[in-house]
């Protein structure tokens, strides 16, 4: 059972919970794990034509690619039952056990997928047991990321919950930098026939002991929580009572996640055929581009502390909403100067609306089911749309022969969130260790 801290009175956290050392500690707990998690469950989609060529051979490499970018897709459609698994045992059993739990389910998946023989050697068995792994990598994200931020936001001192919160997508976007720099160094390091053989395989075998460092780290975090009744059913009171919530929660989601696959993931690929940039390049401005998201991150939710949830939401949105499409025509030129400063451009749109969303939501619900509330309609949210991303952006290539069409998808998305963030209330400063209390609407 997770180590905690005594019991306060109702709704409180006293002032020596939030002592800067405690903030340090806290944020290491909720950040290093999510970072080291992402590491791990990103490296498929920069692999993913050297995975689609081992698992899924075809005459066709669109068709291994779009098979292998399925598998991708897979791995979301199972965060919405681990954020409904791990978020039940956040709201009942505290938010560290969740943490400790998703990062073990996340480690042994992604070193097996190192190992496991292409359909060469073992045939059939060789897809089916590589979509397990990624089942199972699903899974344990489906619970981490929401049960960091909550995790974050929860211990957040006064008037500085959006930084606090943003920690989370920093820690998510500096574990797929993390991974998309692993796939540069190798790429730099071999020759492309080394990299599809086998070297393809060595950041996954790595990503064994950096989930063991997350848990190492997690493991010594004392946890305060505070003394209220325990939902008896979260997952029965969230559909229950805040399916409304979870809803809006989903529009809100959607423009960050569909613009993060497309431009992070899909994009090297994307680079590669569209434009003829070699996957080591593409990787490498990928790389630099994700350095930007760690930027945009915190000062979003720093602005969001000091003007609002709502405006710094809203101006994200419509932003990438209208710039999506000119963004990603400057990366199709090919160059290198274009690609940055298409890729910079979106990194920062969509850095904003990553740093942003993690207090916007944890203020929409109450303690006794924030878990369970956040985990499952942020997956949906991800599982639906942005997991899916890659697989339906290269879809649109192949059937509509337009290079631009993932453009337009992903300001559809955005045009969403932008919808969402115009319902957000006015204000949302109550105690988030209180029942929910309803804000006020302009």
């Amino acid at each position: 059972m997770a180590a905690t801290l005594p019991l306060t009175p109702p709704g409180v956290i006293t002032q020596e919970f939030r002592t800067p050392h405690a903030v340090r500690r806290g944020v290491i707990a909720g950040v290093v794990g999510n970072m080291l998690e992402w590491y791990d469950f990103a490296l498929f989609g920069f692999f993913a034509r050297q995975i689609g060529a081992h698992f899924f051979p075809a005459d066709d490499p669109t068709a291994s690619l779009l098979a292998a970018f399925g598998t991708f897709a897979a791995g979301f459609l199972m965060r919405p039952v681990g954020g409904a698994l791990f978020g039940w045992v956040g709201d009942r059993y505290g938010r560290k056990q969740a943490l400790i739990w998703s990062v073990l389910a996340m480690a042994f998946p992604s070193f097996f997928i190192g190992l496991l023989p292409g359909a060469a050697s073992i045939g059939l068995a060789a897809p089916v047991l590589l979509l397990v792994c990624r089942l199972l990598q699903g899974l344990a994200v489906g619970g981490e990321y929401m049960a960091s931020a909550v995790f974050l936001v929860e211990g957040a001192p006064p008037g500085r919950r959006g930084l606090m919160g943003s920690w989370g997508p920093i820690g998510a976007s500096a574990g797929i930098l993390l991974g998309s720099a692993a796939g540069a160094m190798v790429n730099a390091a071999m020759s492309p026939e080394a990299v599809s053989a086998w070297g393809w395989r060595i950041p996954f075998l790595a990503g064994l002991a950096v989930g063991l460092g997350g848990l190492a780290i997690r493991r010594h975090y004392l946890e305060r929580v505070p003394h209220q009744p325990v939902a008896k059913s979260p997952l029965r009171e969230a559909f229950r009572a805040h399916w409304r919530t979870m809803l809006h929660l989903v529009g809100l989601a959607a423009g960050g996640g569909v613009g993060f696959y497309a431009v992070f993931v899909y994009a090297t690929t994307w680079l590669e055929q569209i434009a003829g940039v070699a996957a080591g390049t593409a990787l490498g401005l990928n790389t630099a581009a994700l350095g930007l998201t760690l930027v945009a991150v915190p000062t979003a939710g720093w602005a969001s502390d000091r003007v609002g949830r709502r405006p710094v939401l809203a101006l994200s949105a419509g932003a990438l909403t209208l710039l999506a499409y000119p963004c990603m025509a400057l990366m199709a030129r090919g160059d290198v100067p274009s690609i940055l400063l298409g890729q910079g451009a979106l990194a920062l749109l969509i850095g904003a609306i990553l740093g942003i969303l993690p207090v916007t939501m944890a203020e929409l619900a109450p303690w006794r089911v924030r878990c369970s509330v956040l985990s499952i309609a942020y997956n949906l949210s991800i599982a639906v749309l942005g997991g899916t991303t890659p697989m339906v952006a290269a879809w649109l290539v192949a059937r509509t022969h337009s290079a631009m069409s993932p453009a337009v998808y992903v300001a559809l998305a955005s045009g969403l969130t932008f919808a969402a963030a115009l319902f957000l209330p006015r204000s949302a400063r109550h105690s988030l260790t209180k029942e929910f209390e309803a804000a006020r609407f302009r």
